[in-house]
């Protein structure tokens, strides 16, 4: 089921210390990949919808995205900031096949030079290289691939309708070969699930031409804690107890810890080898880290949207 949201406004401003942008835009609400451990499940219950399956099956499309945001950059108080695109929701989602909202956004970003990122874990991003690719050749766009996992035994059922991951490993060359700068987050990380799989999924990223990577801990916000752990009991449920046990240790002896600072990377002994490992394994690939959207974007180009004497990006 797909509503139709007549959006009033759609920058969202963050001000939080773990983020390496100020800035989001989420086209949809909702993301039917599936994703088991998203921590944007819970933000459905502001629609009086479940974290669960409505999450993943009830949608929203904001189908004025564009023309609200040409209202807001064309404010004369606004302050050009790169927008990063599907940070709660993945923007590359199947329906963006119907709807092209995501295309209609990056297509006003064009037109204005407003430095734009992307994350996501859909191939379909490859559609959008005759935009991104011009874009990145005045340093106004990159882009993010979330790789979870290699496994694609895992990842059917943790992400059961997003990108393959050898796809989304495709789609890191594509976009690379097109001159856009590409960053791997490895996220979530999963203790005794997917945490050995940080060294290779860098590895195959960047054979790919990733020049950037980020990791983010597993986080088990509000709901989520208890949907993945029922999820852990049905699919491994040999590695549940050891699984949760290890959060804890990374968590302060919690299923989730949203403090600033250890939100995204965790604390304690094991955390702190989690890093380490991270950290040396892109000193040796020459990865640079850093958090979403960790490529820095020129935001001095931007026009104002109906300002005299605009013209094309060329």
């Amino acid at each position: 089921m797909i509503a139709i949201e007549r959006a009033k406004s759609v920058i969202s401003r963050h001000d939080s210390p773990d983020l390496g942008f100020s800035q989001s835009i989420n086209p949809y609400r909702g993301c039917s990949h599936g994703c088991i451990f998203c921590f944007a499940r819970p933000s459905h219950a502001y629609l009086g919808l479940s974290p669960g399956l409505d999450f993943e099956t009830r949608l929203s499309a904001k189908t004025n995205a564009a023309e609200i945001l040409r209202e807001e950059i064309s404010k004369p108080g606004y302050k050009c900031e790169p927008l990063t695109i599907g940070v709660n929701t993945d923007a590359y989602q199947p329906i963006e096949r119907e709807y092209r909202i995501t295309r209609s956004i990056l297509e006003l970003c064009y037109e204005t030079k407003h430095p734009v990122s992307l994350i996501t874990k859909g191939a379909m991003i490859e559609r959008d290289i005759d935009l991104l690719a011009p874009m990145a050749k005045e340093n106004l766009a990159s882009a993010t691939l979330s790789v979870t996992t290699l496994d694609a035994g895992i990842m059917r059922y943790m992400e059961p309708r997003a990108s393959a991951p050898a796809r989304r490993l495709l789609a890191i060359e594509r976009l690379s070969q097109a001159g856009i700068p590409v960053q791997v987050n490895v996220a979530p990380v999963i203790p005794f699930l997917t945490d050995s799989e940080l060294e290779p999924i860098l590895e195959a990223a960047k054979e790919r031409g990733a020049t950037s990577a980020g990791y983010i801990l597993l986080r088990l916000p509000w709901e989520v804690k208890d949907m993945f752990r029922e999820w852990l009991q049905v699919h491994f449920p040999l590695k549940a107890d050891h699984v949760m046990s290890r959060v804890h240790v990374m968590r302060g002896g919690k299923d989730n810890d949203p403090r600033f600072g250890t939100r995204m990377t965790g604390e304690g002994l094991f955390a702190d080898l989690l890093r380490q490992r991270f950290e040396k394994a892109c000193a040796r690939l020459g990865l640079g880290g850093a958090h979403h959207g960790g490529h820095r974007l020129d935001t001095t180009k931007f026009v104002r949207p109906g300002a005299k004497g605009q013209g094309t990006l060329f």
